[in-house]
């Protein structure tokens, strides 16, 4: 079966002749068909440019794409009838109503909503009620809804969603993911990006980007498992000078900020004993140490490191 996303060696610079800035470097993947795909980066990353791109919105300085086999850049008036794209930034008509956006989307595609209403029945009906008040007067959780219908409501074989859950609140995060769950279910492709590290262990694959460069893709599982030092979580009544201690401690390679702990990643294993050593001889009496399993922030700073 053929990949329903590829790109190769996809490079991007903006900026001018004396002065680029280079987005992407030679970016390179393949997704395959009914597959929930992640994009994991901070913000800077590269992720937008890179969804533009394979929307058919922008030109790569180099590389190729395709998109349910059609050429990005000699196909893209097909690959527009087959894609669905949701933007970072909330972009439909604000002075429209909830219906009146969902009905010009449906114009556009040559469609009604009529036709398409099993696909997006479930997500629009949350937000029915408030069909007739004008998409700027809506709540960022509806928002994202709305916008989501409209990205669906010509029954796109592959949907793109750049960030959809940044700046809504966690009930929504978690609502949305699930709406994503369903369809998948249908067998529409979905690539997600998102800032959230949290968020990656909802997608079947994740690739982690920084600086416009792919760290690692694999499954979620498969990430963590090549994280192959000790990790232990620390905390103390002072952590600030016990982030300091840390820092100065021989055999710690990395150490950052993780919640209520410190996070400490040793440069040799079974060390355990030895840290705690040389803590008691500068932390408070209140020290804890604990062995900790990995998770998928932890794998982004150690890529990020190296």
């Amino acid at each position: 079966m053929k990949p329903a996303v590829t790109a190769k060696n996809i490079v991007k610079f903006y900026g001018t002749k004396n002065n680029k800035i280079q987005a992407l470097r030679s970016i390179s993947f393949e997704v395959g068909k009914g597959e929930l795909f992640g994009i994991i980066g901070p913000d800077g990353a590269g992720k937008t440019s890179l969804f533009r791109i394979l929307t058919t919105l922008l030109l790569a300085d180099e590389g190729e794409a395709t998109i349910d086999s059609f050429d990005v850049v000699k196909d893209y008036k097909e690959i527009r009838k087959r894609v669905g794209y949701m933007p970072g930034r909330f972009s439909l008509y604000q002075d429209l109503t909830v219906a009146e956006n969902l009905e010009f989307f449906a114009t556009i595609f040559n469609t009604s909503i009529e036709k398409n209403y099993d696909l997006i029945k479930d997500i629009y009906v949350q937000i029915e009620p408030f069909k007739k008040r004008r998409a700027g007067k809506l709540s960022g959780g509806m928002k994202q809804k709305l916008a989501l219908c409209c990205a669906l409501i010509h029954s796109p074989l592959i949907l793109f969603l750049d960030e959809p859950t940044t700046g809504v609140d966690a009930v929504s995060r978690k609502e949305f993911w699930e709406m994503l769950k369903k369809l998948k279910q249908q067998g529409i492709t979905i690539l997600v990006s998102t800032p959230y590290m949290d968020e990656a262990g909802k997608c079947d694959r994740v690739a982690l980007m920084q600086s416009g460069k792919i760290m690692s893709i694999d499954t979620p599982d498969g990430i963590i498992e090549k994280f192959e030092k000790d990790l232990f979580a620390v905390r103390s009544s002072k952590m600030l000078s016990l982030l300091n201690d840390l820092k100065n401690f021989e055999e710690v390679e990395d150490t950052y900020f993780f919640g209520a702990y410190h996070h400490v990643v040793m440069k040799h294993k079974n060390k355990e004993d030895m840290l705690k050593n040389y803590l008691l001889k500068y932390a408070a009496d209140d020290l804890e140490i604990k062995a900790v399993r990995p998770n998928i922030e932890d794998c982004f700073m150690s890529l990020m490191k190296n």
